[in-house]
C-alpha cells in the first residue's frame, strides 16, 4: 500500500481512538471527496496541526483502509486543492484484527493561511476549532495575509489603536461593531486597524460563541 509497511500498533490506535474527534484529530471512515479532505488540511494547518486517522468510523471503530486510492486522493486534495500545498506524512498502523488504519499528519502551517479550491473557483480558508472544520472569515483571512508578507511596519500606536487595546483589558472580546463604535470609526478603517495590529502580533482571533472574535494576543503562543 503505497509502500508504506504497516507498524503493529493495536495499543496506540487503542488510546488515540480513544480521544475522539478534536481540534488535532479527524477520522475518517473512507475516503471519496478530495475537496473535503483538502477542507480538513487547511483547517489543521491554519491551526497547530493535527492528524487524520483513515479507515475509522465516526463512532471509533476501526474498519481499515479499503482502498488504496483513499492514499492518492489525500495527496490529490494537498497537493491540487490547497493553496499553498501542503507536505503530508503518512504511517500504516495494523490493528489487532489485522486491519489497517493510515495516519496522516498535517504540520501547521508556517504562513497563513492555507486556503482551498472551492466547487464554484473561489478558495476559502479552515480553522480547525474543537471536531469541527470552521470557514475562517473575511477579515481573518486578510490579516493571516498582512502578517504573513512581512512588510515592515513602525510599531507606533494611534490613538484609537491604543483605545482598542484598552478595550480588551476591559472586555476581553470584541467584535469589528464594537471596534467601529469605541473608536467612532468606519467599518473599512475598523478592519484595517484590526488587520494591522494582528500584523503586529498585538491581537488575536478566537472563536468564542461560534463566531470568531478579536481577543489581545497572548505572548507566549507567538
Amino acid at each position: 500500500m503505497k509502500d508504506l509497511n504497516a507498524i503493529k500498533g493495536k495499543f496506540y490506535l487503542r488510546k488515540i481512538i480513544a480521544e475522539g474527534e478534536h481540534e488535532h484529530q479527524d477520522f475518517k471512515f473512507s475516503i471519496s471527496d478530495a475537496r473535503k479532505i483538502a477542507r480538513s488540511i487547511s483547517a489543521f494547518a491554519n491551526n497547530s496541526g493535527g492528524r487524520l486517522l483513515i479507515g475509522v468510523k465516526d463512532n471509533g471503530t476501526i474498519a481499515g483502509v479499503r482502498n488504496e486510492e483513499d492514499i492518492y486522493v489525500v495527496e490529490q486534495a494537498a497537493q491540487l486543492y490547497c493553496r499553498p500545498c501542503q507536505p503530508l506524512r503518512f504511517t500504516a498502523i495494523k490493528a489487532e484484527d489485522g486491519a489497517v488504519v493510515i495516519r496522516v499528519d498535517i504540520e501547521s502551517a508556517e504562513k497563513r493561511p492555507v486556503m482551498v479550491s472551492e466547487s464554484d473557483g473561489s478558495w476559502r480558508a479552515y480553522y480547525r476549532v474543537a471536531d469541527e472544520n470552521i470557514a475562517a472569515p473575511p477579515l481573518m483571512v486578510k490579516a493571516w495575509q498582512r502578517k504573513a508578507a512581512d512588510v515592515p511596519t513602525l510599531f507606533t500606536l494611534s490613538e484609537a489603536e491604543r483605545r482598542l487595546i484598552h478595550a480588551l483589558e476591559e472586555r476581553e472580546a470584541l467584535d469589528v461593531g464594537d471596534v467601529m463604535r469605541g473608536c467612532m470609526m468606519s467599518r473599512a478603517m475598523a478592519e484595517e486597524m484590526v488587520i494591522r495590529l494582528y500584523a503586529l502580533s498585538v491581537i488575536d482571533f478566537r472563536f468564542i460563541e461560534r463566531r470568531f472574535l478579536i481577543v489581545a494576543a497572548n505572548p507566549e503562543a507567538q
